[in-house]
């Protein structure tokens, strides 16, 4: 698709491969960075009470989430929540951050229109009108708890409290910092109404921060390219401005669409840089470098929001998504096209959630998005801005939450197009040396501690979710963030001497602390999904109880499991390892889980469904034709690994769009030649697109088996819609018998039996369960809607009897065939299953779940012993 913008055709298809590596030298540490806009009225106090939703967990203490309907009263400007509360100790040798200024203090303190308000600023263009409507509706931030409940979630945490509470202490104090000089975390997160392009009544304001380079002017479309026109004055803090005031006839300086860069002499010689805070960048056909485009277009031709946002789902249940390549066709896909055609494909799975990966502009395709060159801009590569925000819209509609991947965990190295050597300096937006390096994703690293790196992706992730309407991020690499070594070549074992101690990261885990408050104290219904693998205590924790603040952590270690498994013969697998996997997470710390994302489908890899099947996948899935043993078994066996894995993994669930009807292809991005430093030559795939889109047909096609297993995964999505299994606190397991190859175990109401034997099937199998009366199956793997074998009666009536068996207080017998899962619930709850639904908003995040009958066996969540005095 090529598309245009004020004459300028935009590519979608055209592959870009390049990345720039340079030296370093220099570095920035906290003491040394600077505050460009200082609010000094931020300081004043406002008392109020915090009226906090209850949490999953059910904290005593405020939480950081507020509901919808709590407005809190604060003028424009002012400090967000008193840090002077009994709470908080204030450091009374807090001095002004060294390079503070009043830049923006007279715009803030009076309101009246300033030298700076006149070039551009937003603040100062806001009219009356909106001030009083900014006074009644902006939300705030909650400041800051003691901390400390981390302690009473888990008490093993005490011999680390040196190091925790010097963690909450650094995080308190960044809170107190920010509400004395910016006006607080809501007003600091707003970077993008002060830096970059600005238009005001007057003209165009465009400001950089780039305190390495010696002399700046703004270069593009609209001045033939001119280094000489548009010359940028800089304050003594390194950030450089210009304001274009409006042509004769009111116009702007620069029309929308032109393409503009910012033109830098700096230490490493003379360059042009894509503005930091770009919008927009797109690449031009035939050309490598991207071009920063100044994107500001008319009102009609805004797109308007036309639903509201969907109300966070109890039961999270995500489709992972890559819009490039999810046409069935060998192309790049558009956003217009995936809204019309996936996002209804979405809906009807069963799937509440979509993840988007790669939204944030990255130069070179095959990094997945994953290597950000410009971070505020929407890939060009699948349409406008405007065609993502209807994207967005259209899934609201549909009741589809919208999740984006968000890379602030590194940057690309790309000197052209990104961040790196912006100013002619490595140490500017990133640690300098070895540490701001990456070696094995060849990328740039944060400085976290640095003032202006925390307003930039703080204003980062608030654009996403004001502008574009996101509901939530999934942050990528958070393990590598949250440590010095980046989990590089490091096994966690769980002991808690690996997490907190010198490799932490702290000034990154304050960061992540600071974006998980902002968005929930902003964003009510948002959602954050933390990617960790250390299993860091206190993850998904609220910040208010000494926590890191994230929703969700994904659960990582089970695809690595089932891909561990799958090299194994059957006879191998042990019932019990499957368990401790499954259900090896923190206490009331949420997780979400998957046996495979988008990671196991790569090259180099397998998915679950080529590691069980093979070659065998391109010759016997017509239905017409005989089939093999390992087509049967790898059916089979792809059924009961994703509904073992969403019934026990965790309080969600992730699926890479086409895994759900096993998608026969890995994926390879379009790639040339590539010729090493060495000589050596890597071969490409002479830059084909057919190993990067998804075969969709293949799961609608009735005459292939893949229709199947995309059946049975629809049917788990509308089975925890109706029975929300994954968010009870009830949970046990009965069974996990290395003989038979059976698993037994109750989540919510529901009794799931999964026979792993790949020959030994069993009559009158008894199960044991916690309530009495008619169980019936409501999911059966062995059905011939799901490419099954159709030996289980589903019009038989399995009765309780009392007694215990396998430690419940009831049981009841079951045909439980080989290779076969099959979930069965009361007659009576599946009548009620969706009114227990409606019942259980007074507890968000959790199903409704009756009392035990029988206190004394009351089993805990997460718990698989088979004792009831164990539990």
């Amino acid at each position: 698709m090529v598309y245009t913008i004020s004459g300028i055709r935009l590519p979608s298809t055209v592959p870009s491969i390049h990345n720039k590596t340079s030296c370093f030298h220099g570095d920035i540490r906290r003491n040394s960075s600077f505050s460009l806009f200082l609010n000094n009225k931020s300081s004043a106090s406002l008392s109020r009470k915090i009226y906090a939703k209850k949490s999953s967990y059910d904290s005593d203490s405020p939480s950081a989430t507020l509901a919808d309907s709590q407005k809190i009263l604060v003028p424009s400007g002012e400090a967000e929540g008193s840090l002077s509360d009994e709470s908080l100790t204030s450091d009374p040798n807090l001095n002004v951050p060294e390079g503070f200024h009043d830049f923006d203090v007279q715009t803030m303190k009076e309101g009246k229109e300033s030298e700076a308000d006149k070039h551009g600023s937003v603040a100062a263009t806001r009219s009356e009108d909106k001030d009083v409507q900014n006074f009644v509706t902006r939300r705030t931030v909650p400041p800051p708890g003691n901390g400390q409940k981390i302690y009473e979630i888990d008490p093993l945490l005490k011999d680390h409290r040196t190091h925790l509470d010097y963690r909450y202490s650094m995080y308190r104090k960044l809170r107190e910092e920010i509400n004395k000089y910016e006006g607080g975390l809501e007003e600091f997160s707003r970077g993008y109404e002060k830096m970059g392009f600005n238009r005001s009544a007057e003209g165009i304001t465009y400001r950089e921060w780039a305190p390495g380079a010696k002399a700046a002017s703004l270069v593009g479309d609209f001045n033939n390219w001119n280094s000489n026109a548009d010359v940028m004055t800089r304050n003594e803090f390194g950030v450089w401005e210009i304001f274009l005031p409006n042509n004769a006839d009111g116009s702007p300086a620069i029309p929308h669409g032109s393409r503009v860069k910012i033109h830098m002499e700096t230490p490493s010689g003379i360059k042009d840089s894509i503005p930091a805070w770009i919008k927009f960048s797109v690449q031009a056909p035939g050309e490598i470098p991207y071009n920063g485009i100044y994107y500001d277009p008319p009102e009609e031709e805004k797109y308007i929001f036309k639903h509201p946002q969907p109300k966070r789902p109890k039961s999270l249940r995500i489709y992972e998504s890559h819009i490039g390549m999810s046409s069935t066709e060998p192309v790049i896909n558009t956003y217009a096209n995936f809204r019309d055609d996936v996002l209804p494909r979405i809906k009807r799975l069963g799937y509440n959630a979509v993840q988007i990966m790669a939204i944030q502009e990255h130069s070179y395709y095959a990094s997945f998005g994953y290597h950000v060159t410009n971070f505020f801009a929407p890939s060009s590569r699948f349409g406008t801005p405007e065609d993502l925000k209807s994207l967005i819209d259209r899934a609201h509609e549909l009741g589809i939450v919208v999740l984006m991947d968000i890379v602030h965990s590194h940057a690309s190295n790309n000197v052209l197009d990104g961040l790196n050597m912006f100013d002619g300096t490595d140490s500017h937006y990133f640690h300098s040396g070895a540490r701001g390096y990456h070696w094995m994703w060849d990328s740039r690293l944060f400085n976290y501690g640095s003032w202006e790196v925390l307003r930039y992706l703080l204003s980062n992730a608030r654009w996403w979710l004001d502008e574009y309407k996101f509901d939530g991020f999934r942050f990528d690499g958070v393990t590598s963030m949250m440590y010095t070594h980046h989990g590089l070549q490091v096994s966690f074992t769980g002991n808690y001497e690996e997490y907190f101690g010198f490799a932490t990261d702290v000034d990154a885990v304050n960061y992540l602390m600071l974006v998980n408050d902002m968005i929930h104290g902003l964003f009510p219904e948002a959602i954050a999904i933390g990617e960790d693998v250390s299993g860091m205590p206190t993850f998904c924790l609220p910040t208010q109880d000494g926590g890191v603040g994230f929703d969700y952590r994904l659960h990582m270690a089970i695809a690595d499991k089932w891909i561990e498994l799958l090299q194994l013969r059957d006879e191998d697998w042990r019932m019990g390892d499957i368990i401790h996997t499954l259900t090896n997470r923190r206490w009331d710390e949420n997780c979400i889980s998957y046996a495979e994302s988008h990671d196991q489908a790569l090259v180099g890899d397998k998915t679950i469904a080529f590691w069980l099947m093979d070659k065998d996948m391109y010759d016997f899935m017509a239905v017409d034709r005989p089939s093999t043993p390992l087509i049967d078994r790898g059916i089979a066996l792809h059924k009961m690994i994703r509904l073992i894995t969403m019934g026990l993994g965790g309080e969600g669930y992730l699926n890479f769009m086409g895994n759900e009807f096993g998608h026969p292809e890995w994926i390879d991005f379009p790639r040339g030649d590539q010729h090493l430093p060495t000589g050596k030559v890597v071969p490409g795939n002479n830059n084909s697109y057919d190993k990067c889109r998804r075969r969709f047909d293949l799961g609608d096609a009735n005459y292939l088996r893949y229709r199947g297993l995309q059946e049975f995964d629809q049917a788990m999505q509308h089975l925890e819609e109706n029975y929300g299994f994954m968010t009870s606190d009830h949970q046990y397991i009965s069974r996990k018998s290395e003989d038979d190859r059976i698993i037994v175990f109750e989540r919510g109401n529901l009794v799931f039996v999964f026979n792993f034997h790949w020959s030994n099937s069993y009559f009158d199998y008894q199960v044991g369960c916690l309530k009495p009366g008619k169980y019936k199956i409501v999911l059966d793997s062995d059905d011939p809607l799901f490419g099954g074998f159709n030996r289980i009666d589903h019009s038989a009536e399995h009765f309780t009897f009392e007694g215990w068996y396998d430690n419940r207080p009831r049981s009841f017998l079951v045909y439980a065939p080989c290779r076969a899962a099959v979930v069965y619930a009361l007659v009576e709850d599946e009548a009620e299953a969706a009114h227990a639904l409606v019942e259980e908003d007074s507890e968000p995040g959790h199903a409704l779940v009756e009392d035990d009958p029988e206190p004394a066996m009351q089993a805990l969540p997460v718990k698989d012993e088979t004792k009831p005095a164990e539990e």
